[in-house]
């Protein structure tokens, strides 16, 4: 096995793991290592390839990572990819240049198929690329081997077996990944699969009694896939008496579901003490340190909380502040106690945090890796057991353990549950780019009309478009009419491997939705407005006035009971129409908008929209919107819309139409 290990450099990327993944699943033994991690301890250690992630900076930045330039120069079948391929390219003297065309998201591109990355593929490939900078130009020796439209979406130097793309090989949004990495690993590096892992339960299980010994341990069973399966194993590898489960109604959880959560596990064998915390999260605070100043301040009651991160942490440090109580009316020692979670994976690399890279953008923090949560790593009391796990491996894990099918199935629900499904605002999110963002909308949902008076802003749009997508986009708008509203409110989204936090543009008609041709607005819409993050349709009739206030939204109990309601009846129309298990995830967001008010009235905004986003994803760290009509059925659709309008004060029902990227799959 150790003639056969690849080093994968960590530049940041937030699928940097996903690399390690898919090279592992190869029988492939891969580590994940820093950038600087130099060439001559890369051949010491007998690694025989190596592969270099994305990341978020720019190359030519005073803060890009470091690195060994020998890396190289060494010899090692070296792939880079995003940003690992602009390095390669600027080491060797190429140009490397932010340009006017953006892209994030599911793209063709045209391949050179007598490339030895791409044999036994055919020249079109979909592919995810998110990226600002650009190859402009490729470095001497270097050949192009793709194109995205006019962008070098990959370069290679064959007799230097030095490679690099603009895509991301290792996620499912690019359809012949898989293949790409065996080229690599076995045509081009000589590897053979000889890495098989050992069972992934026993693994897990040797970790927990080495780690824990005789002590006891703390586990916050959400109900969750993740914390349900962790809780198996723990069940599984200490005594009885060792382990303390405890599951705390935060007050944010779906409907009935802490009771459904207590009796499913107390079926396979494992006791769960219940504690209603509802009110102790309502009114807790925490301690943030302020970016710019580095003041610590108290936070205001999570009631009257509305940044999402402040959310976050307010209910991730609640959390361990319950469980620290618990240990002391226990009566044991905090230092004979550990805090097990069911963090994984792709928790740690959206948090930034250390244990998954060093250099990746923080998308959004997880409530179980807090400030606090990180200091007792440090302290060495935390137990992670699936922290190098992805969903669809805990979900396997899950079924090894013999865990019932409804509870390994289960749609993914935040630790934070309701509370970071609801956008909380006190003021409409209107910068100074609102208005010119509004006009540009209304051009790309108008073109075939806007290309008849040529003006900046159409070039604006052809500027970030194909050819191909300008025609198609022409056809559309000349027989479909639609309308497009920039909603005042924001959203967390993930662009070039860093976090945005921006608009939503509503799209509306009064014709029949088609659906293709909405996806197609969802796909081009952030690529042209980059502070777009995220794309939906509202049903009901066009939208036809601005959309400028907002409803006046806390964490309040009214807010919070109208999203449950909202969730149980969406939920439910989704299981009775059989097609749970087709669709990986399903948030449903409150957002805090009245539409169709009557402009210059004294009515007030007092009603909430109600978002519906199916997603489809494999790895959990990209994915796809499930439309209407392909992945699930319209007629499933119309009853959760149906349904949903039936709870009081719901102005609309939206469908979210984004892919990730750019749009995160929750909503904050």
């Amino acid at each position: 096995m150790e003639e056969n290990k690849v080093a994968i450099l960590d530049a940041g990327a937030q699928y940097g793991k996903v690399i390690d993944r898919k090279v592992r699943e190869l029988k492939i033994k891969s580590e994940l290592l820093p950038l600087e991690t130099t060439a001559s301890f890369l051949l010491a250690n007998n690694y025989k390839a190596i592969i270099i992630s994305g990341g978020p900076n720019s190359v030519y930045e005073d803060n890009a990572p470091k690195y060994d330039p020998s890396i190289f120069q060494c010899g090692l079948p070296l792939l880079g990819i995003c940003y690992g391929m602009q390095l390669l390219n600027k080491e060797f003297g190429g140009d490397v240049n932010r340009t006017t065309s953006r892209e994030d998201g599911q793209f063709k591109i045209k391949i050179d198929t007598k490339c030895s990355l791409f044999k036994n593929l055919n020249s079109e490939q979909k592919v995810l690329l998110t990226h600002s900078d650009s190859v402009t130009k490729p470095a001497e020796g270097f050949k192009i081997i793709c194109n995205s439209k006019n962008i070098t979406a990959g370069i290679a130097n064959e007799s230097k077996k030095l490679y690099g793309l603009q895509f991301h090989p290792e996620v499912e949004l690019t359809e012949n990944g898989k293949k790409i990495f065996q080229n690599f690993l076995f045509e081009i590096s000589k590897l053979k699969p000889k890495f098989t892992m050992e069972s992934r339960e026993q693994l897990c299980i040797d970790y927990i009694k080495k780690s824990v010994g005789k002590s006891k341990v703390l586990m916050l069973v959400s109900g969750g896939v993740d914390s349900t399966v962790c809780a198996a194993l723990l069940h599984k590898a200490l005594n009885k008496d060792q382990l303390i489960a405890l599951h705390i109604d935060n007050g944010f959880m779906r409907k009935d579901e802490s009771k459904n959560v207590e009796a499913s596990l107390k079926q396979n064998g494992l006791h769960l003490d219940v504690t209603n915390a509802t009110q102790i999260f309502y009114d807790s605070t925490t301690i943030i340190e302020d970016k710019n100043t580095k003041i610590k301040k108290t936070t205001k009651p999570l009631c009257l909380t509305i940044d999402p991160e402040e959310k976050r942490k307010i209910i991730g440090d609640t959390f361990m502040n319950i469980a620290n109580s618990l240990i002391e009316d226990l009566n044991l020692n905090p230092k004979d106690v550990y805090l097990a979670q069911g963090t994984l994976r792709p928790d740690l690399i959206e948090s930034a945090s250390e244990l998954a890279s060093n250099k990746a953008d923080a998308i959004k923090t997880h409530h179980n890796d807090t400030d606090l949560v990180r200091e007792l790593r440090r302290q060495g009391q935390v137990i992670e057991p699936l922290k190098d796990f992805h969903k669809d491996e805990v979900r396997s894990l899950g079924r090894d353990l013999n865990l019932p099918e409804e509870i390994v199935q289960r749609h993914p629900f935040p630790g934070p549950g309701l509370a970071i499904r609801i956008i909380c605002a006190e003021t409409p999110f209107m910068e100074k780019d609102f208005a010119e963002t509004s006009i540009i909308l209304k051009a790309i949902v108008n073109f075939s009309g806007a290309v008849k008076k040529p003006q900046a802003t159409v070039q604006k749009i052809r500027d970030a478009i194909t050819e191909e997508e300008q025609i198609y986009l022409e056809e559309i708008t000349s027989s479909y009419s639609i309308s497009v509203s920039l909603l005042p409110i924001k959203s967390v989204g993930v662009q070039g491997d860093c976090r945005t936090y921006s608009y939503v543009a509503a799209l509306s008609s009064d014709e029949s939705p088609n659906w293709q041709y909405l996806s197609t607005f969802a796909q081009i819409i952030p690529r042209i407005c980059r502070n777009v993050n995220r794309v939906v349709y509202a049903f009901g009739q066009k939208i036809t006035e601005p959309v400028t206030e907002i409803t006046h939204t806390m964490l309040s109990k009214r807010v919070i009971e109208t999203l449950r309601e909202a969730d149980s009846v969406a939920t439910h129309a989704l299981k009775e129409s059989g097609e749970m298990k087709s669709i990986a995830q399903m948030p449903i967001v409150l957002i805090p908008i009245h539409f169709d008010r009557i402009p210059g009235s004294n009515i007030p905004s007092a009603q909430w929209s109600i978002v519906l986003r199916p997603f489809l994803t494999n790895d959990f760290m990209t994915g796809v919107a499930a439309v209407p009509g392909r992945q699930i059925k319209e007629s499933t659709v119309k009853k959760m819309v149906e349904a949903v309008k039936q709870v009081p004060g719901i102005s609309r029902v939206l469908f979210d139409l984004t892919s990730k990227p750019p749009g995160t799959t929750e909503w904050e």
